[in-house]
């Protein structure tokens, strides 16, 4: 009988990109792995030996996120070149593009019932999209630095998003408000996520810490001093928790197998007793208002060295087919419209294709396309790009300027209320005095 361990074995690795990797996710299934690249490519990888990668070109620059919708069957992709990409894997068919940020985007996530998307970019916004229609719903400006990461909770009523302004803020997606903030004088996060029954959020610090938050109780529960062993960049479990990848600065994709399930379960639970939660997920009114919460007190380290002696089981490189983004449609704030015939047609494939109906199936999509090849191309039908820059750049300032005077409404409305109490009050002093005398 093979002895327990908790050490991961390495299965494989795959090589196709040409420089570091910076995000990697797997399928819903857990049958394919996403990757994105700093050679400005996606790659989709299968997990049968032998069987075809694709590789995605489209963005112009480094590709900083991808994800896999719900469904497993729409891939986001967000990029330095301000860009957010939708993707058919799989299949051979043109991008949908949206223009979605004055500045790189960092990350992308979609919430857990596929119909919205969250990025987070530079511009020091977070902004969420609706998948149907594809198009613009809402910004959320209070960060004041880079923004990294944002993330949906499971419910989706909550979007928790980490910046360079050391600082991590939680959001109602209802009010568009941010309800909650924790501040960190050490360094700042990188990648913010929720547990999974959304009543704690995990943060990953460039002072290469990791920080366990409650956020019904705000407060810090659990703080790691991770040991730097390499330059990995990004890893990802697989959704039944029994494979992870990892991804860095070599460009190699290496696949682990956990190995959680070789100790006893009685003997895996009373180890990890203290940190399950049975609770159910908390309720809006259970986490604001609240005030700012800085990281006060020294709390006990744990000291991780992961530092693992491995064999490389499976060295074969997959044969690559290259998918082409050509001309691609491109969604902006400044309108709000959604997408052209193109992405009308395919907007229910993204979502589910089991709820496609006749006329948008991908024979009809791909004639509709090929009808659509003489047309001239967006950037020759739409104004210049400078101007579109402009334009877009008016727009932003314009909604912070209009979530600026709503806050100054908001102030003066409790200035004016404060300004009334106080003349009751005098009044009431007065009238004391006059009995009095």
């Amino acid at each position: 009988m093979a002895s327990a361990t908790e050490d991961p074995v390495l299965e494989r690795y795959f090589k196709g990109h040409k420089a570091a990797i910076t995000s990697v996710d797997f399928s819903p299934n857990g049958k394919q792995l996403a990757t994105a690249s700093w050679d400005t490519f996606l790659m989709l990888w299968n997990f049968k030996p032998q069987a075809r990668a694709y590789r995605y070109v489209g963005h112009k620059d480094v590709v900083t996120s991808v994800q896999f919708s719900p469904h497993g069957n729409l891939l986001a992709s967000a990029s330095r070149d301000r860009t957010v990409r939708l993707w058919i894997p799989d299949k051979r068919e043109k991008s949908s593009e949206f223009k979605a940020h004055t500045a790189p985007v960092r990350s992308v996530d979609f919430s857990a019932d596929g119909q919205f998307l969250a990025t987070a970019s530079e511009d020091k916004s977070i902004k969420v999209w609706n998948m149907y229609r594809q198009r613009f719903l809402y910004s959320l400006y209070r960060h004041t630095h880079w923004v990294r990461c944002a993330k949906f909770s499971p419910d989706g009523r909550l979007i928790v998003s980490c910046s360079e302004d050391k600082t991590i803020k939680i959001w109602d997606t209802t009010n568009k408000q941010c309800v909650n903030n924790f501040s960190d004088s050490v360094g700042f996060a990188n990648f913010v996520d929720f547990n999974p029954n959304g009543t704690c959020i995990a943060s990953a610090g460039s002072d290469q810490t990791v920080k366990i938050w409650d956020i019904r109780v705000n407060k810090l529960l659990q703080h790691y001093q991770a040991l730097v062993v390499g330059p990995v960049f990004t890893v990802s479990f697989s959704k039944g928790g029994e494979l992870f990848t990892s991804g860095g600065a070599d460009a190699q994709v290496l696949l682990w197998r956990t190995n959680f399930d070789e100790l006893p379960s009685k003997a895996l639970n009373k180890r990890n007793l203290k940190r399950l939660h049975f609770d159910s997920p908390p309720h809006l009114l259970d986490i604001y208002p609240r005030t700012p919460h800085p990281h006060e007190g020294k709390i006990e380290t744990v000291e991780i060295n992961p530092k693992l002696e491995v064999i490389d089981l499976q060295s074969s490189t997959p044969p690559v087919v290259d998918i082409f983004s050509f001309a691609s449609t491109t969604t902006t704030e400044t309108t709000g419209r959604t997408l052209p015939d193109k992405s009308e047609e395919i907007c229910r494939y993204f979502l589910n294709p089991s709820l496609m109906s006749p006329e948008c199936s991908p024979k009809t999509t791909k004639k509709k396309t090929e009808d659509m090849s003489d047309l001239p191309s967006e950037s020759q039908r739409s104004i210049p790009l400078a101007v579109t820059d402009a334009l877009e750049h008016i727009m932003e300032q314009l909604n912070v300027l209009t979530q600026t005077v709503s806050i100054l409404e908001q102030r003066l409305t409790l200035t004016e209320d404060k300004l009334k109490d106080c003349l009751e009050n005098q009044q009431k002093l007065f009238n004391a005095v006059q009995q009095k005398s």
